[in-house]
Parts: C-alpha cells; structure tokens; sequence
C-alpha cells in the first residue's frame, strides 16, 4: 500500500493599511496575510498544522510576522 502525504500552504490577504514601515521608515501600503499550513493525504487538504499572521512593505517588500490579535486589529480598520 502507498501513501502520497504531504504539507501545503495558503496565503490569505487579510487587508492593506498605511503605515510607517518598521525598515525602510516610508509610509507606505502594509499587507497584512494569513498563513495557513495544511497536511494533506492525497493532495486532499486535511486539517491545519500551523497558522502564522504576516505583514508586508509595499515600498521595501520587508515582510514580518504579527501577532493574531494585532494582524485582526489591523484587517478590521
């Protein structure tokens, strides 16, 4: 019997705010994601493994994680 097995992740955009980027200084678009990283059993996306909330620079394209309390303040405004 053979089993094909595996990991796969979703990108999810959660929203853009205007923000002063924490590396380059520019105010700029944030992109505020969700991550989301699913086992899977023949190519079937069973249940998540791991969820990671992210933001992006739109000028320097810095990309940090967040919090979930922060990234879901930040989707909301």
């Amino acid at each position: 019997m053979f089993f094909i097995f595996g990991l796969r992740t979703g990108v999810h955009r959660l929203g853009v705010v205007h923000l002063v980027c924490r590396n380059c200084g520019n105010t700029a678009a944030q992109v505020v994601t969700r991550r989301t990283t699913r086992f899977s059993l023949f190519f079937v996306p069973l249940f998540p493994v791991r969820t990671r909330y992210g933001m992006q620079c739109s000028f320097c394209g810095a990309a940090y994680d967040l919090p979930k309390g922060e990234a879901v303040r930040l989707a909301g405004q």
